[in-house]
């Protein structure tokens, strides 16, 4: 079948739109067409058997079998019908169109009549029915013939898709969340099975593909037929789960539709209910929501990490709850198949990510944390950068994340860095962001697609070759690179002390000196006392009481002290000897002990590049939490090198805390691919400034001739 019989038979499907219009909104007009057109070519599909499911229902009725297992041999689907209506004897009965429509997708088999529920299918039918409409929309379906010698699935395929992007592109709601544009999914699957396409082309080949937020199944469709491309007897099997009802019932039609099984699209949440546990696949590839968060399972997915650790997916990490998309990332690898002793097995995964997994987290965090296991495990082949405004939902840059277990010679501990943000042509008419578009060779547009393929098969003698055409574009690092060591830089706590009234203020409202107040008065007052020590509620009177005798001992304390007022001590040792000496001379045998002398140093110390270092108990220098700074240093250099290099020539009494050092990973994409560029000369831009202004003159002048 030619694109203009997949054109004429999607435009046929469309006119139902002009019956929809005003009843429905546009972006709702996929929930009525959508379903009609699966359902009109399921009854296609299932013409030729309805008589022998009809005599196999009969026999199951009078043998008591059961009709689950027999019915769909009889029908050579994995779906059947058991009722005698059809939907042009429905549209014959205008008057119980909606009973008899009921009554029709009633008798679909359970898996079938899953999809159409999932669509609100029985909601659409009161709806319609309710404006008068069901006859009409009905009848317009009537009229396709979809029978399999008419389309095949793989014709039918291109109609369903084509149909969904039309609605796609109806809705900027809709658009961005669950179709991702044609030539992206294009580009992302070429450079997911290019450098398998000699294995492919082997007779008798079967591949697996999974996409754990597979929408309305776009990657699914292009994977199955860039495989094909290469081999068009291969087995390719697909495979997918999705969260959003309407989407999901799409995606398992779309299957349906081209005879696959509609089994392998599970419905739910793929980190807390994974439909697909334990299986392994050739290839995995998802474009998962940017940014979203993951609250809603983050119970299953804390206790899966807590408690099956490596075991389980999330081993590696938890990344911030606002952004589950390293977590779809781990999902995946958890699907990879193992490669044999031989290097056979193994797969490849392709991911959609904005800028934020690249470096968001600091050394530690989940993001860094799973970014290290990662590349630790060598499974990053390449990241490539994709222009902005490519995506119909958001404006942002995006990246493909391109993993694998089975990495070649050439690859094997590297990174590839491949920048394809110029590669973009701008499109006619915006949908919703989306202003640009990757070109493919047709339509007189470059063929982007193509060029980019090619240089990521090439990224490694390209980046080694400055000959090279397209060297600026790619990069080749070792996996270490992106490596760094989080230091801790401590400095010394230097202090000179002095008494103010601010220090003094301080020093005695500290709690040592409150506790000394308390046990002061505490063994005049044995009720208030006995109180206190049973730690029972004191009555507001009681609290005044003990309030004020509290404060009367501190103000003792705060006399003896007063004498000093305006001192200053360049060691803690001669001001604590002077704050004794005043106390004795007072006659007030004020507070001892450590906490104390805590007290008195945080209350009465004040900071001084020149002051007294501090000292802790084993006699090392106290850091100063003030001065501590962090320095990133590249993995495997030495760190005290580093120090004595980069540090020691602008504070020589620095050192390295080395318990609190931390391994982190990021991979600062941008900052390999800048370029520099001086700003224009003085004398151009004011000149461009004054031809402006003239030009400003002139048209003014214009205006008030």
């Amino acid at each position: 079948m030619n694109s203009s019989k997949h054109t004429e038979l999607a435009n046929h499907a469309w006119s139902v739109a002009d019956l929809l219009r005003g009843d429905y909104k546009q972006s709702d007009y996929g929930k009525v067409i959508l379903p009609f057109i699966v359902l009109r070519r399921l009854e296609c599909v299932l013409e030729p058997t309805r008589d022998a499911v009809a005599a196999e229902v009969v026999r199951c009725k009078e043998q008591e079998l059961d009709p689950d297992y027999f019915l769909p041999r009889a029908s050579g689907h994995s779906f059947y019908n058991t009722s005698s209506l059809t939907l042009k004897s429905i549209v014959g009965d205008a008057g119980n169109a909606a009973a008899n429509l009921q009554v029709y997708v009633g008798a679909f088999s359970p898996n079938a009549r899953e999809v159409l529920e999932k669509y609100e299918f029985a909601q659409q039918i009161r709806k319609l029915d309710s404006a008068n409409l069901l006859y009409q929309v009905i009848g317009k379906f009537t009229d396709l013939d979809l029978r399999p010698e008419v389309v095949s699935n793989h014709n039918m395929g291109y109609i369903f898709e084509e149909l969904i992007r039309r609605f796609s592109e109806q809705s900027n709601e809709t658009a961005g969340e669950h179709f991702t544009p044609r030539e992206v999914i294009k580009l992302m699957v070429s450079l997911l099975i290019a450098p398998d396409g000699d294995a492919l082309s082997l007779p008798g080949v079967v591949r697996t593909v999974l996409d754990p937020a597979c929408g309305t199944g776009g990657m699914l469709s292009a994977a199955e037929e860039h495989i094909k491309s290469y081999n068009r007897d291969a087995t390719v099997e697909v495979y997918g789960q999705e969260l959003n009802p309407e989407s999901w019932a799409i995606c398992r039609s779309d299957l349906m539709i081209k005879g696959q099984d509609p089994e392998n699209i599970a419905f739910g949440n793929s980190f807390s209910d994974d439909g697909h546990a334990r299986e392994k696949f050739d290839y995995l590839l998802a474009n998962p929501p940017f940014g979203v968060e993951w609250k809603k399972v983050k119970d299953d997915v804390e206790y899966e990490h807590t408690n099956l650790g490596d075991s389980g997916r999330f081993g590696a990490g938890l990344p911030r709850i606002n952004d589950g998309s390293l977590l779809f990332l781990q999902h995946m690898i958890s699907k990879m198949k193992p490669v044999d002793v031989k290097g056979g097995g193994g797969s490849r995964i392709a991911i959609v990510f904005n800028g934020s997994p690249l470096f968001t987290g600091a050394a530690g965090s989940g993001e860094s944390e799973i970014r290290r296991w990662i590349l630790e495990n060598d499974w990053l082949e390449a990241i490539v950068a994709l222009p902005d405004q490519l995506f119909y939902n958001t404006g942002i840059s995006t990246y493909f994340w391109i993993l694998t277990n089975r990495k070649d010679a050439q690859h094997k501990g590297k990174v590839v860095l491949l920048d394809a943000r110029d590669q973009w042509v701008k499109m006619r008419k915006s949908l919703g962001d989306k202003r640009k578009e990757l070109g493919d060779g047709t339509g007189n547009k470059p063929n982007h697609i193509g060029d980019i393929t090619r240089l990521y098969a090439e990224a490694v003698s390209a980046a080694s070759d400055p000959k090279h055409a397209l060297h600026a574009k790619v990069k080749v690092f070792d996996n270490t690179a992106f490596g760094y060591q989080r230091i801790t830089v401590e400095r010394p706590l230097k202090l000179r002390f002095e008494l103010t009234e601010e220090t003094l203020a301080a020093l005695l409202a500290s709690k040592p000196v409150q506790k000394w107040a308390e046990e002061r008065f505490l063994p005049r007052e044995p009720e208030l006392a006995a109180k206190a020590k049973a730690r029972r509620k004191l009555t507001e009177d009681e609290e005044a009481q003990f309030r004020k005798l509290a404060d009367a001992e501190v103000t003792v304390l705060g006399d003896a002290l007063k004498p000093l007022l305006g001192s200053e001590w360049t060691t803690k040792s001669e001001a604590q000897v002077a704050v004794r000496d005043a106390m004795a001379k007072a006659g007030v045998p004020g507070p001892t002990g450590a906490p104390f002398a805590k007290a008195f140093r945080d209350a009465v110390g004040v900071r001084d590049a020149e002051g007294e270092v501090q000292l802790l108990k084993g006699g090392e220098m106290e850091p100063d939490s003030e001065l501590r700074d962090y320095e990133n240093v590249p993995l495997g250099e030495d760190v005290e090198e580093y120090l004595k290099r980069e540090v020691h020539p602008h504070v020589p009494d620095a050192w390295i805390d080395h318990a609190k050092t931390k391994v982190g990973y990021e991979i600062p994409f941008t900052r390999h691919f800048y370029l520099y560029e001086p700003p224009r000369p003085l004398a151009e831009i004011d000149a461009e400034l004054k031809a402006i202004e003239t030009e400003i003159q002139a048209l003014l002048g214009e205006v008030t001739e």
